[in-house]
């Protein structure tokens, strides 16, 4: 990744397992702008790479991330939640924007648990357009409502804890709001159920997951790819992503989460038909089939031309 040093400035508890890193720039240069639906890739030490979102004000100098900690998970957080304290440097990447908030007349933002931090931003760029916006946010108890001091500025949010007040009430929320725009992020049962309900209503549906598509690999089989750039031919066999057949084939490309979920390997296809497994294109792109995420995603077709 493209690093940039940074300097952690501030730390905060934000919920019950949620911590909140204030981060500046080192030098006078400043920090890159930033659009609300940005994230950042962070250098965890042994545990390699993690995407967080930033959740501050993209006006602001300086940047925001929240980080959930797992003690019990790939070691990220825990790196983090031990080492990131005031004064501490990381390395990161220069934002990168796969959720970007597009105008709307009215927008209906859904989060569940530490989904609430790509929605923040949103929330203060929906504020200062003048849009219509409610925001239905959504975690086990109130105490893991993360930013629920700075949400209560708000008379649009509505906050439901589910030891409280039970699931979020899909059907209720679409039917109320015919016609707007909705963004969710949150964990993967919240997601599906947002876009099941997003289809059956016929609203457009924008959602960002923080981990991989649970997909069924039974049936995956072998396949081409032909590389546009100087005719050769790999075959991708089952069991092993593209990236990983191009990397052994000294064909380097830009990775980070190989999950689907971070956007940073997509490449042009130039023909053949994707299999889309990636949790980043819109229906629309994964439709055109003009792109595709390498690390996750295979073919349907007996050849992908991909231009590389």
């Amino acid at each position: 990744m493209t690093e940039l040093t940074v300097l952690v400035t501030d730390r905060h508890d934000e919920a019950e397992g949620v911590f909140s890193l204030d981060l500046s720039a080192v030098g006078d240069a400043g920090l890159p702008q930033w659009s609300p639906g940005a994230h950042i890739d962070v250098s965890v030490g042994a545990a390699g790479v993690r995407q967080y979102s930033l959740c501050g004000d993209p006006a602001s100098d300086h940047w925001r991330i929240a980080i959930l900690h797992d003690p019990a998970g790939r070691g990220g957080s825990d790196h983090l939640f031990r080492t990131a304290l005031p004064g501490t440097r990381l390395q990161v990447s220069l934002p990168r924007n796969n959720f970007e908030l597009r105008d709307s007349e009215e927008y209906v933002f859904v989060a569940g648990g530490i989904g609430i931090t790509p929605i923040l931003p949103m929330l203060v760029a929906a504020e200062r357009a003048g849009r219509t916006w409610t925001l239905y946010y959504g975690a086990r108890t109130r105490a893991h409502l993360a930013f629920a001091a700075d949400l209560r500025r708000y008379s649009r949010v509505r906050l439901v804890p589910q030891d409280e007040a039970g699931l979020l009430p899909l059907a209720e929320i679409f039917g109320e709001h015919s016609g707007a725009t909705v963004y969710c992020c949150g964990p993967e049962p919240m997601l599906a159920a947002v876009e099941t309900e997003g289809a059956r209503a016929g609203s457009e549906v924008r959602t960002e997951r923080f981990t991989a598509r649970i997909v069924d690999t039974a049936a995956d089989r072998e396949f081409e790819v032909r590389l546009a750039i100087d005719g050769r031919s790999l075959p991708i066999p089952a069991g092993r992503s593209i990236v990983d057949v191009l990397e052994s084939a000294g064909i380097t490309l830009i990775t980070s989460c190989r999950e689907g979920t971070c956007g940073s390997c997509e490449t042009a296809v130039l023909e053949g038909v994707v299999e889309h497994r990636d949790s980043v294109l819109t229906a629309q792109e994964r439709e055109s089939g003009r792109t595709m995420l390498p690390c996750v995603s295979r073919a349907r077709s007996e050849v992908l031309v991909l231009d590389l």
